[in-house]
């Protein structure tokens, strides 16, 4: 069982580990700052999956309790209408029972959507709670590919020159391994953060949200590596540590 299941504590912990990394190796960088908040989300992450396999009693008691009362109210109501409507089933024509019965059978189906409505009421609380940090999951996703963006060793490979306005290029060719490495570690650690919700959590919806964050980290992982294997291609290695891309 120990490794069928994701642990949160161990995803902290290698988010920890790259954070210190990316400190040292890129000292008071944005991208260890970026990694110091995905490490945030993933302690709040951990504690939200927690409380999704919680019950909150007070609303199943508030909730029970309501359902009580309303068959209460129509046991009620029956045997009231019982007792002060006489009549057989002679009395009455055919067309009048099919009224009598649709009527009755309208008036079950409402009660029965207003029960249900009220028993998947928790879950509804719990499958928010789950899309709201998956949200910020898939938001902080695209911050780190924004710090990627401009990190490209195809411009240096093709001679380009920078303009006044091109982004600052101070990075070796092995320094923008690393960076672009960090990268990717980041985006996957993300995507497994998602799925603690899938593990503890049993919703369509929220497996569903689960698995856009992990294909889009997934996608943005990928380009990622395509300027990777063109850092580790001949002419990638031709570069040095001449500057590169920052």
């Amino acid at each position: 069982m120990a490794y069928k299941l994701l642990r949160a504590d161990k995803i902290i912990g290698t988010l920890e580990s790259l954070q210190v990394r990316i400190d040292e190796r890129f000292p008071g960088s944005s991208l260890g700052r970026v990694c110091e908040e995905v490490t945030e989300l993933a302690r709040e992450a951990e504690s939200t999956a927690l409380e999704l396999r919680k019950p909150i009693v007070a609303l199943r008691v508030g909730i029970w309790a309501l359902i009580a009362l309303l068959i209460a109210g129509l046991v009620g109501l029956y045997v009231q209408w019982s007792r002060s409507l006489e009549f057989s089933l002679r009395s009455i024509s055919f067309p009048e029972l099919v009224q009598v019965l649709e009527a009755a059978t309208n008036e079950l189906v409402l009660i029965g959507i207003a029960v249900v409505f009220m028993i998947t009421w928790e879950r509804r609380i719990k499958r928010r709670r789950a899309l709201r940090s998956l949200h910020e999951l898939r938001s902080v996703a695209h911050i780190v590919d924004m710090h990627q963006l401009t990190k490209d060793p195809a411009n240096r490979l093709l001679l380009i020159e920078d303009t006044r306005s091109s982004p600052e290029r101070s990075l070796t060719a092995a320094e923008l391994s690393r960076y672009l490495d960090y990268c990717t570690e980041m985006l996957s650690l993300i995507g497994k953060i998602a799925a603690l919700f899938a593990q503890r959590f049993d919703d369509s919806t929220v497996l569903g949200s689960v698995n856009e964050v992990e294909v889009l980290t997934a996608s943005l992982s990928q380009k990622i590596w395509q300027k990777l294997t063109i850092l580790e291609s001949p002419e990638g290695t031709a570069l040095g540590e001449r500057p590169a891309v920052g």
